[in-house]
C-alpha cells in the first residue's frame, strides 16, 4: 500500500513537468480509486474531461468516482451519457445496472446488466445476480421485477378501459401558474374555441404539450382544469392503463386509449409519468418497447386516425429520459417547464386549500414567503398539518377553534420541500446534458 503512495506521488510530480499529459492524469485518476480516495481521483478525472471532453475512458471513470462517493445521481448523468454511445465499456452497463438497481429500476437493471455481461463475461458479478435474482447465462429468458418468470397463465384479450371524465375544476382553480396557463391556451384551447380563425391560419384543433418538473407542482391538476376551462372530455392515462406482459397488448391498449379519446371529442387525452411509456429507444435492448414507442409517435402522428379535437397533455418527472422524436413538431412540440408555486402562487394554493375550512383573518403571502421552495402538494401538507394539530387539541379542549396565521407558519416548520432532491438531479442534467438548451429554464430558475 505505501508503495501504492508513493507511486502516487512520483507521478504527480511527473504531472507538474507535463500537466496536459492526459493518459497520466488518467492514470493517476485510477491509482487513486484502486486505493479508495474517489475525492481526489474525481479531480483528476474532471481536470483531464476539460482537456479531452469526449474521452469515453475518462468519463467512466468520474462516473465511477461519483458512485464511490454517493453522489449517484451525478454519476447516472454521465453513465447515461455513455451507455448512448456507440461501443459502451462493459463497465459502464455494469455501473448503469447497479444505479439502477438502487434507484428501485430493477426490470431495467437486469437488461443493463445482461448487456454488460454479453459484452464482457470479464465483469460478472455473481453476488450483483443474487441480488436481482437473474442467471445471466438465461438471456432470452423473459425477467419480470428481476425474476424469471415460471409461467405463461392464461391472457386476458380485454384491453383496459380508461374512464371518461367531465372535470369540474377549470383554471380558476389553479393558483398561480399564468404564464403556463396561457402557453396551453395559445397551443390548444383558443385553436378549439376559435377554430375558424385558427383554419385562416392553416392551425389544426389538436395537438400536444409535455409538462415537466418536480413532483407534486400540479401538473396532473393542470391538465384536469385544462377539460374543465373547455367542458371537454378528460382521460386520465397511467402507466398499467397501458403496458401488458403480453407482446403487442401494450400497443393494442394504446391505440383503444386514442381511440376512446377520439370518439369523445373534444377531449383531453392526458399520459400521466409519460416517461414510462415514451423512454429513449437507444437505451433499449428489447424490442418490445421499441415497437410500444412507435406505436405511441404514431398515435400522436394521426397516421391512421385524425386527431383533430383530441388535445394531448403529458406530465413527466424525466423528461431527459424521453425519446427525442416525442419532440417534434406536430407531437409534444411544446415542452413546458413547471417549476415550484411563486409566492404569490403558494399564497393563491393556500387560499384555495382553505376556502371550505374554519379560518380567521389569515395573511396568506406571510405563510407563503416562510414557505420557499415548497411545491403545491407541500402546501397541501402544511395544511393537513396545522388541521391536525387543531383537532388534536379541539379534542382536549372540546371547543374547535378556527386556522389562524400562526398555525400555518408553525406547520410549515414541520413540513420538508419535497423538490429539493429533483433539483439535485434536475441541476446535474441541465449542466451537463443541455444539448440544444432543452433544459435552460431549469438553469433560469436555479440562477445558474
Amino acid at each position: 500500500m505505501e508503495e501504492d503512495y508513493q507511486q502516487v506521488r512520483a507521478l504527480r510530480e511527473a504531472l507538474k513537468v507535463s500537466p496536459d499529459n492526459i493518459p497520466l492524469r488518467q492514470h493517476i485518476g485510477d491509482l487513486l480509486m484502486r486505493l479508495g480516495r474517489a475525492e481526489e481521483a474525481e479531480g483528476e478525472y474532471r481536470e483531464a474531461l476539460a482537456m479531452a471532453p469526449r474521452n469515453a475512458g475518462l468519463k467512466l471513470g468520474l462516473a465511477q468516482a461519483f458512485s464511490r462517493q454517493g453522489k449517484d445521481s451525478h454519476a447516472m448523468v454521465v453513465v447515461e451519457e455513455l451507455v448512448s454511445l456507440p461501443d459502451t465499456p462493459a463497465a459502464a452497463y455494469l455501473l448503469h445496472a447497479k444505479l439502477l438497481y438502487k434507484a428501485g429500476d430493477v426490470g431495467f437493471a437486469v437488461t443493463e446488466y445482461k448487456a454488460a455481461v454479453e459484452a464482457d463475461q470479464s465483469v460478472r458479478d455473481h453476488d450483483f445476480e443474487d441480488t436481482l435474482g437473474i442467471d445471466a447465462e438465461e438471456a432470452q429468458a423473459e425477467v419480470i421485477d428481476g425474476r424469471i418468470r415460471a409461467s405463461w397463465g392464461e391472457e386476458d384479450d380485454a384491453p383496459p378501459e380508461v374512464p371518461l371524465e367531465r372535470p369540474k375544476i377549470d383554471f380558476s382553480d389553479v393558483g398561480g401558474s399564468e404564464a403556463l396557463k396561457e402557453e396551453i391556451r395559445m397551443k390548444i384551447i383558443y385553436p378549439l374555441q376559435h377554430a375558424e380563425m385558427f383554419k385562416q391560419y392553416g392551425k389544426s384543433v389538436g395537438g400536444g404539450v409535455l409538462m415537466y418538473g418536480p413532483p407534486g407542482c400540479g401538473k396532473t391538476h393542470i391538465a384536469r382544469a385544462t377539460a374543465g376551462e373547455i367542458d371537454a372530455g378528460f382521460l386520465a392515462v397511467g402507466i398499467n392503463d397501458v403496458l401488458d406482459m403480453w407482446i403487442g397488448n401494450s400497443e393494442r391498449n394504446l391505440n383503444g386509449i386514442f381511440e376512446s379519446a377520439r370518439s369523445n371529442r373534444p377531449c383531453v387525452l392526458f399520459f400521466d409519468e409519460v416517461d414510462a411509456l415514451g423512454a429513449s429507444r437507444s437505451d433499449m435492448k428489447s424490442s418490445g418497447g421499441r415497437h410500444l414507442i412507435n406505436q405511441f409517435l404514431s398515435e400522436l402522428d394521426g397516421a391512421k386516425s385524425s386527431n383533430e379535437g383530441v388535445l394531448i397533455l403529458a406530465a413527466t418527472n424525466a423528461p431527459w429520459h424521453m425519446d427525442s422524436a416525442f419532440r417534434r413538431p406536430g407531437r409534444f412540440d411544446r415542452v413546458l417547464f413547471v417549476p415550484p408555486p411563486s409566492e404569490e402562487a403558494r399564497a393563491a394554493i393556500l387560499e384555495i386549500l382553505c376556502k371550505d375550512k374554519p379560518i380567521e383573518a389569515v395573511d396568506y403571502l406571510r405563510v407563503a414567503k416562510k414557505a420557499r421552495e415548497f411545491s403545491g402538494a407541500d402546501m397541501k401538507a402544511v395544511v393537513d398539518t396545522a388541521v391536525e394539530a387543531k383537532l388534536a387539541e379541539a379534542m382536549k379542549t372540546g371547543v374547535p377553534k378556527p386556522l389562524s396565521t400562526r398555525d400555518l407558519v408553525r406547520a410549515v416548520k414541520t413540513v420538508r420541500p419535497s423538490t429539493k432532491e429533483w433539483f439535485a438531479t434536475a441541476r446535474n442534467y441541465a449542466l451537463y446534458s443541455n444539448q440544444g438548451g432543452t433544459y435552460d429554464d431549469i438553469l433560469k430558475y436555479l440562477k445558474l
